[in-house]
């Protein structure tokens, strides 16, 4: 999530290539999360129950394949940079992540918390949460006002109403237990042992609410590759990024189609068949992206607006849900007989409260910069 001071391993443009592919990934987190198709709810199995469009295609293309390699290299660049600090005492370390992790996850949580039961209050709002699903704890209630008091705490804690802070609270879990991933991923024996769990957990897409594999596995890739001194400046032969690129759009336009036409023809094999067709398209594109792109990663961090922009990564990521959500169900109430007007929301809407996001951050951090470092972890500031 943040960018530290890099050791001297990592040239100038890498570290610029870690800090441009966190704000790409935060960047396009808000379009995945403005899919707004029928099922929104998306998962690598996940068939559309709308009928097969250039709009539904577009859409499905982009949000359940194209752009999903992008948490697994936060991962990634996260496990790489907190391992370059081993000589670092662990307590201070894992201090320092409570305040820039654990912090801004509780008061996210506790903001999404109040605007959502704020929303509820007036009879219009209400009905947007209520059409959301976003707090809907069984067939019978779909308000906060219907929780529990300990519900609710559990909501705040476990499982923010913004529901991207998931990443927050699985890294810190990593962060901490960074001694004994370290372990597994240097020694020789454990390392196989290791890597096969957690490969296995990421294939059966398997996890809890501590550790899950989708994290794991490139959390603990990250700090093996930095342990092994791993070249991350220039692809090896097998890693030449013209033909991952080329398998990634293959592979993420069969399984959009398969996604919406498949079922006739493989029944219920269809489901393993996509968990496995999204597995090869999160490892083509983050190889594709990551080697692939260096001209467009100087180009854009030459440009002064751009690097200033990316200072707001955090602040996109952490404010754009649950908004985008609700955003789609009121604008869909208003939209819904201009032509293409889910093509056009998918487009206009993330963009939207992107600007928003870095406009909001642009006027805190300027009028009340300790409150935006608090909120932000002490980044971009």
């Amino acid at each position: 999530m943040e960018t530290p001071q890099l050791q001297t391993q990592v040239t100038d443009f890498i570290s610029r290539k870690f800090k441009f592919w966190s704000f790409i990934s935060m960047f396009l987190l808000v379009f995945v999360h403005g899919y707004n198709l029928t099922d929104r709810y998306m998962q690598p199995w996940t068939m559309p129950g709308d009928p097969f469009t250039f709009t539904s295609f577009i859409e499905y293309f982009l949000a359940n394949g194209i752009f999903r390699f992008r948490i697994p290299m936060l991962f990634i660049i996260s496990g790489f940079l907190f391992a370059m600090h081993d000589n670092r005492p662990y307590g201070e370390r894992t201090r320092k992540r409570l305040r820039t992790l654990l912090a801004p996850y509780l008061i996210w949580s506790a903001a999404g918390l109040a605007f959502t039961y704020f929303l509820e209050l007036f009879p219009y709002t209400r009905d947007i949460v209520f059409a959301s699903n976003i707090v809907r704890i069984d067939d019978s209630r779909a308000l906060l006002h219907d929780y529990h008091w300990y519900e609710m705490l559990g909501k705040w804690i476990l499982l923010p109403v913004p529901y991207q802070l998931w990443f927050l609270r699985v890294l810190l879990i990593y962060n901490i237990a960074y001694p004994a991933i370290r372990w597994c991923v240097t020694h020789r024996i454990a390392k196989w042992i290791f890597f096969s769990v957690a490969i296995l957990m990421w294939l059966g897409t398997m996890g809890f609410v501590l550790f899950e594999g989708e994290g794991l596995v490139f959390f603990s890739l990250g700090v093996w590759m930095q342990k092994r001194n791993f070249n991350i400046g220039a692809p090896r032969k097998w890693l030449k990024p013209l033909w991952w690129g080329i398998a990634f759009i293959l592979l993420a336009s069969v399984k959009t189609v398969l996604a919406f036409m498949g079922k006739p023809f493989l029944g219920d094999a269809i489901f393993p068949v996509l968990i496995i067709l999204h597995k090869l398209v999160i490892l083509s594109g983050l190889i594709a992206a990551w080697f692939g792109c260096d001209r467009l990663v100087a180009w854009c961090m030459e440009r002064k607006w751009f690097v200033w922009t990316t200072s707001f990564s955090f602040i996109i990521y952490a404010m754009h849900a649950p908004l985008v959500a609700y955003a789609i169900e009121a604008l869909f109430a208003v939209v819904n007989q201009v032509p293409f007007y889910r093509m056009l929301s998918f487009i206009l809407l993330p963009l939207a409260i992107i600007a928003l996001s870095v406009g909001t951050g642009a006027l805190l951090r300027k009028a009340w910069p300790q409150m935006y470092g608090l909120v932000t972890g002490g980044r971009g500031m």
